[in-house]
C-alpha cells in the first residue's frame, strides 16, 4: 500500500518511514510524489489541524493519504506551545530558537511535567477518514541533553525511557513516542477494516 505524507518535514517522513515501512506500507513524502502546496494550519487541536492537511492533499491525488500534527504540551504553561509548537518562536525558528525560548518561559519553574501529543489522519481512496491519537509523558529538562531526534526532543526526557529524545537512539524512541502509538493505533484500525471487507 502507497501512503503519500501530507508533509514536508524529512524529519516526520523519516520517522513515519521507520514505523510504518516494517508494516508492508510504502511511504512518500508529498514532495515525492510532485505536490507542491502549503497548507495553513488554523485547526485549535492537533486533530483538527492533522485533518486539514491530510484534506487538502487528497483532493489532488487518488492515493491514500497520511497527516499528522504534533506538538509539545507543558503542564505549568497550561499546555502551550501546543498546537503552536512549530510556530512558537515565530515563523521560520529553528529548533534551538524553540528550545531557547521554552527554557526562557521555564526558568525558575519546579512543575516541569509535560507531554508530546500527535494526531494523525488518515484518508482512503474511497474519501474514508479515519483518526488515531498518541502520548507520551515526561519534563521538561533544564538543558538540553542529546544529539539524537528533532524538535523539542533535546529537553523533553521520556519517563519511559529515563532519557531525553535526544539520547535515545531512533528504535528507543520509536518504541514509546505518541508518533509511533498514534501510527500503530492507526495500523490496527487498517487491520480492523481489511479484516471486516474480507
Amino acid at each position: 500500500m502507497k501512503i503519500i505524507v501530507a508533509t514536508k518535514n524529512a524529519n516526520k517522513i523519516r520517522e513515519i518511514r521507520e514505523i510504518f515501512s516494517p508494516l508492508g506500507f510504502e511511504v512518500v513524502s508529498q514532495t515525492e510524489a510532485g505536490i507542491d502546496i502549503d497548507v495553513e494550519e488554523t485547526g485549535d487541536t492537533f486533530e483538527k489541524n492533522a485533518l486539514i492537511k491530510a484534506r487538502a492533499v487528497s483532493l489532488v491525488c487518488d492515493d491514500y493519504v497520511l497527516a499528522d500534527d504534533s506538538g509539545l504540551c507543558v503542564e505549568a504553561l497550561d499546555g502551550r506551545p501546543g498546537v503552536y509548537s512549530a510556530r512558537y518562536a515565530g515563523e521560520g525558528a529553528s529548533d534551538s530558537d524553540k528550545i531557547t525560548k521554552l527554557l526562557g518561559e521555564m526558568q525558575g519553574v519546579d512543575n516541569r511535567r509535560a507531554k508530546f501529543m500527535t494526531s494523525v489522519a488518515f484518508i482512503m481512496s474511497d474519501g474514508t477518514e479515519l483518526v488515531t491519537s498518541g502520548e507520551v509523558c515526561g519534563r521538561i529538562l533544564l538543558q538540553p541533553e542529546g544529539e539524537n531526534g528533532f524538535g523539542y526532543d533535546p529537553v523533553f526526557f521520556s519517563d519511559e525511557l529515563g532519557k531525553s529524545f535526544a539520547v535515545a537512539t531512533p528504535e528507543e524512541k520509536n518504541s514509546v513516542s505518541h508518533r509511533s502509538r498514534a501510527l500503530r493505533a492507526l495500523y490496527v484500525k487498517l487491520k480492523q477494516l481489511e479484516e471486516t471487507e474480507q
